[in-house]
């Protein structure tokens, strides 16, 4: 099963390495970063796993990586698992979503 990041969610990225990045070393900052692109590459493993969100979208779910990142997710059409947005630091889901 693919999985295609978002704009936004490809943008939550790089914000994210740009804080990382400014507080600590670019080395930290594509460290982090990757991993959390390759745990999103793992949900198309089992998709359903993450929490279900229907009460902000109908077939959003979530799975948080390293209790710092929430990573907010669909299942598109065909199979393919679009990663929406990936949140750091307790951000608002709904208010990133909308």
């Amino acid at each position: 099963m693919p999985v295609v990041f978002s704009l936004d969610a490809r943008q939550d990225l790089l914000e994210i390495y740009d804080y990382i990045e400014a507080a600590s070393s670019a080395n930290k900052a594509f460290s982090f970063t990757g991993k959390i692109a390759d745990r999103c590459q793992t949900i198309a493993i089992l998709p359903e796993t993450g929490t279900p969100h229907d009460d902000i979208r109908p077939g959003l779910r979530t799975i948080s990586f390293r209790r710092r990142v929430l990573i907010a997710y669909h299942v598109g059409d065909e199979g393919v698992v679009i990663i929406d947005r990936i949140l750091y630091g307790g951000r608002d889901l709904e208010k990133a979503l909308a």
